[in-house]
Formats: C-alpha cells, structure tokens, sequence
C-alpha cells in the first residue's frame, strides 16, 4: 500500500466522532480515502451524516500528527496492515458492517483457508472445560482449521495452546496495540503463537487494554471466524457478547452444555436454551454444522454429479457463480436478473442436487 493512502487511512481511524461505518460511508462518498482530506469541509457536510462537528475534527492537524508518527512505527517495526477494500482484508471480516477500516497483522497469518473457527469462554475455566478445549482441537485436526481467539485467560489461552501443541494455525485477537501484550503472564506464549500463526488488532501500537477495547476486540473475534464455539461461560461474560455478534453477521454458533448447576455452564445453556447456539459435544459437531465432512468426501464424487440435470435459471445461476466464486445472495440476484423470493427455492434446489453450497453470511459458491 502506497506511503500516503495509508497515512489518510490512519488519520481517518484517528478521528474523533468517526467510527468505521461513518468511515465507510466518507470512503463511499469521495471515492478514495486520501480525497476526503482534499474535499472541503461545505462539500463533507453534504453527506448523511456528516456534521460540523466531525468535519471539524476531520481537518484537526493533530491527527495528521499522529498518523505519520504510526506510520514511522509500521514501518520501523515491519508491521503488515490490511485495508478494509483490499484483497488481503480477512474475507469473513469484510462482510461485516461494522467491521474495521484496518488491521494490523504481526507473525505467519494466512487467511487462505476458509475453515475459521473462534473458541472463546470463561477467564474461569475449570479442569473440565480444559479437557474439553483440548480434546475439541484435537479432534478438529484433521480438517486444518484456523483456530482463533483473544488471548485472554481461560478458554482463549486453552486454545491457542492446543492449536499449537496441535500444529494448528492459531490467530490471537488483541484488545490493545502490538507493542505490548495483555495480560503480562501470557508474554511466554507469544514465539509459539507467532510461529504457528499471529497477533491482529485494530488498535494503534501505544494503545492500552480498555475496557471498551475487549468489546470491540469481540466483533473481530466474530466477524473474522466461520463459526464460534463457546466452551464455558457464567451467566454474564465477554464470550456471552461474542456469540450474540456472531449471531446478529448470522455466523454459526456452538455452545457446549453443562449441569444445570455448575457456574460456568449457565452461559452455555441459556444459549443453547434460547436456540442462540447448536449444542456441541464433539468437533463431529463442527465438522457436521460446517459441512467440513462434506467438503472432504464429496470430491472424489463431484465429476459425475456435474452431469445432473439443470433447468435455464439453475444453469445460468450455476454458470455465474462458477466463473465469479462465492457471491452474495443479493449479487446473485442482480446479476443473475432473478427475484430474490425466485432465486431463494432455487438455491435450495442446487443445493439439493449437490451442485453449490451456502456459506456463512448469505454466501454461495459452486461446490
């Protein structure tokens, strides 16, 4: 990325009273994030949204400051960072709203593969909840999942551990920036986490570990995974908040459950008693939700599927999506010149026949 795009993108995300959709919305408006720094502040002012206030705060020297003070950080400190409109973007993330302008990567992260699951749960974990996490990993290793979590106390650490004892790539979400780690007594874990995997967070190098942080931290926790697996969780918690931010970007969700009695399985059951979460008792749980099993045994088979008979609006659907990849539903309604409330049976129908697969997010691809 080029020395001055992202110093706009750094002094946008520094702006005050500018959260990423407002952000968004200004990229959206000017065309280029370095444009809106070249607009007038009567032109920003037209777009919905944009006060006198945060277009006052937009042209404030200050920011301009800082950002070329991170940017010597980046670049002094070999720092990757990903652009919410770039290729490199964690695809999951991208589709979501509320997702951050940009990210900042440290360690061997590859994003290639689409099977992404965030384990999460109690600072408190008890004996059983560790078996548990351990034996999960375990048993998911055959299908090379990223395992990601947020490097807390707890059920974060458990899995980042067991994904490395594991040889399983394992990403740790921070909730602070990356020139210190949160909590202290976890700075042993991080060679063996950037060896197997790394560090991402949005926030700026010098900034602490808020309170507000961890739940920001949360949505990229969410937003970044194929689904999110609960392990433990008291009847109010951080993990709690997860897996209802993976709900609401409609990712799966997966709780496992406990005795009615035991503090640290509350969570857990509400979820799974409010049908917030699939029940989980081993990664065949997973592996079944997601389709990883599928994905494994159906290629061999796929060659003879293909000469299954399509009707003309199944086949150009198939076409469409053959040659562009995963799409949206909605895409594939205006591309395809088909009715969503048309195009939704059809979708199921092609599913059915073994020709396409949902994804999280509205997403479909040829299989």
């Amino acid at each position: 990325m080029k020395k001055e795009k992202l110093k706009a993108i750094l002094r946008l995300q520094k702006t005050k009273a500018v959260g990423d959709i407002l952000a968004k919305k200004l990229i959206a408006a000017t065309g280029d994030v370095r444009q809106i720094f070249k607009e007038k502040p009567t032109t920003l002012l037209k777009i919905n949204g944009i006060g006198t206030h945060v277009a006052n705060h937009l042209f404030d020297k200050q920011n301009e400051i800082l950002a070329e003070t991170e940017l010597d950080y980046i670049e002094e400190s070999n720092i990757t960072t990903s652009y919410f409109l770039e290729d490199d973007f964690p695809k999951n993330l991208q589709q979501c709203i509320d997702s951050p302008i940009l990210i900042f990567k440290d360690g061997k992260i590859d994003l290639q593969n689409e099977r992404i699951i965030s384990v999460v749960g109690t600072r408190n974990m008890t004996s059983c909840g560790r078996d548990f996490c351990n034996e999960f990993i375990k048993n998911i290793k055959e299908y090379n999942p990223i395992i990601v979590s947020g490097f807390a106390y707890g059920v974060d650490i458990c899995a980042h551990k067991a994904a490395v004892e594991n040889n399983l790539q394992t990403i740790a979400v921070l909730a602070h920036g990356l020139d210190q780690i949160y909590p202290k007594v976890h700075k042993k874990y991080m060679h063996q986490v950037h060896e197997n995997g790394g560090f991402i967070t949005e926030f700026w190098h010098d900034e602490n570990p808020l309170r507000e942080n961890f739940l920001k931290r949360n949505r990229i926790v969410a937003g970044i995974s194929q689904a999110t697996i609960i392990i433990e969780s008291a009847g109010k918690g951080g993990s709690l908040v997860t897996a209802d931010i993976a709900n609401s970007y409609d990712r799966d969700v997966f709780a496992v459950p406990g005795r009615t009695t035991d503090v640290y399985s509350k969570g857990c059951n509400r979820l799974i008693k409010d049908n917030k979460a699939a029940l989980l008792t081993s990664g065949e749980d997973v592996a079944k939700m997601l389709n990883w099993d599928l994905q494994q045994r159906a290629a061999p088979k796929l060659q003879t599927q293909l000469f299954i008979e399509l009707n003309i609006d199944e086949q150009k659907i198939y076409d469409y999506l053959l040659n562009n990849g995963k799409q949206l539903l909605d895409i594939i309604a205006l591309e395809c010149q088909i009715p969503i409330y048309k195009l939704a049976p059809m979708l199921l129908q092609l599913e059915m026949k073994g020709v396409l697969k949902p994804l999280p997010g509205k997403l479909f691809e040829v299989v």
